[in-house]
């Protein structure tokens, strides 16, 4: 299990983390700040200057879902984990990632006053030999509050326990924790545990149209970025069949007829994936009485909506959209497209 303590900079997530691995029988300490300090020495100066935060960088958070795994493994118990997440792709990445591989994440949000966590920032202890410096942290550290407030409006609160430790020494709030986390009142994170793949796998994914011609795209809460309907094909299973158990699954719309393919796409193996076949169908088009019937499993997926090809773009990660607008071109011209890493062979 993982007791992950979220929270702005500032909250006390590392202060409060340290009092409650002494609460919580067989728990050790995880911070993924060590995982980012690492990526200094490891990574080019080049490519950490093209981020901002290491957040960012994909290497981070396949790492802390790496050593987390790895460091239940060695030691079983309870992992606590004090690391700030405010963007919900990167908590779905991370967390999917657990759940994946049968871990649960009890999540939790130290959530003091704005004022206080300025009060906060303010009077911390700045280590003098960074870099930096002291000011300049601080003010990063002051940056980091809008999005903070932004990301408790849109997500947090409804995502993760919170805890109003604003009054309430380290100690105090992890007594509350720890008591939280044994009655259950913290229950794990209502997260789709997607087995990773060990090997290729095939996918099928179904293309459903609006009366504007719009696709259909879902959220799903496992890992980032926006989806079609589908999933991958179970072993003895045929890939049209397979989508439209997906899509029926994933929103409550049931096909009477096999979908036609569009476009077959072999995808590369990208460590740590496998890779494999991509296929897209045609689902057809939905009226707007079976447009307003779709209905979402919570705990796969967390929002729907039709996009244009251009807003489309803007939505899913670079592989899958280029598979769409290639898939799009397929059905215009009625004739299915075979491609690999998503350009178009023969």
């Amino acid at each position: 299990m993982i007791v992950w303590v979220n929270g702005a900079f500032g909250a006390g997530k590392t202060t409060t983390a340290r009092e409650l691995i002494e609460l919580i029988p067989n728990s050790t300490l995880f911070d993924p700040e060590v995982i980012g300090g690492a990526l200094d020495r490891l990574l080019p100066p080049k490519r950490l200057a093209e981020v901002g935060d290491f957040q960012e960088l994909p290497i981070w958070r396949r790492l802390v879902i790496d050593t987390a795994a790895a460091m239940l493994a060695e030691l079983g118990g309870t992992l606590v984990v004090p690391m700030t997440l405010l963007r919900q792709e990167h908590r779905d990445e991370i967390f999917g990632g657990l759940a994946a591989r049968r871990i649960p994440v009890r999540h939790v949000l130290l959530a003091p006053a704005e004022t206080i966590l300025r009060r906060r920032i303010a009077t911390r202890e700045v280590p003098a030999d960074l870099p930096d410096g002291e000011m300049r942290v601080r003010q990063w550290s002051f940056d980091q509050i809008e999005p903070y407030k932004a990301a408790l409006a849109s997500w947090l609160t409804t995502d993760a326990y919170p805890i109003d430790n604003g009054a309430l020494t380290p100690y105090d709030t992890a007594r509350r924790i720890a008591e939280a986390v044994g009655s259950g009142a913290v229950p794990a994170c209502d997260i789709v545990q997607t087995p990773e793949p060990t090997a290729e796998t095939v996918a099928a994914g179904v293309l459903l149209f609006d009366e504007q011609d719009r696709v259909l795209l879902v959220d799903p809460t496992y890992k980032p970025g926006w989806e079609f309907p589908g999933g991958v094909v179970e072993r003895g299973e045929a890939p049209a069949r397979a989508g439209m158990r997906e899509v029926a699954e994933e929103t409550g719309i049931r096909l009477d007829d096999v979908p036609a393919l569009l476009v077959v796409d072999w995808e590369p193996p990208a460590p740590p994936g496998f890779g494999g076949l991509r296929l897209l169908f045609d689902g057809g088009r939905l009226d707007s009485d079976e447009a307003g019937r779709l209905l979402l499993p919570g705990p796969e997926l967390r929002g729907w909506r039709f996009a244009s090809e251009a807003e489309a773009a803007d939505l899913l990660p670079p592989v899958r959209y280029e598979r769409l607008r290639r898939a799009l071109r397929a059905r215009e011209r009625g004739k299915p497209m075979y491609l690999e890493a998503g350009v178009p062979v023969g």
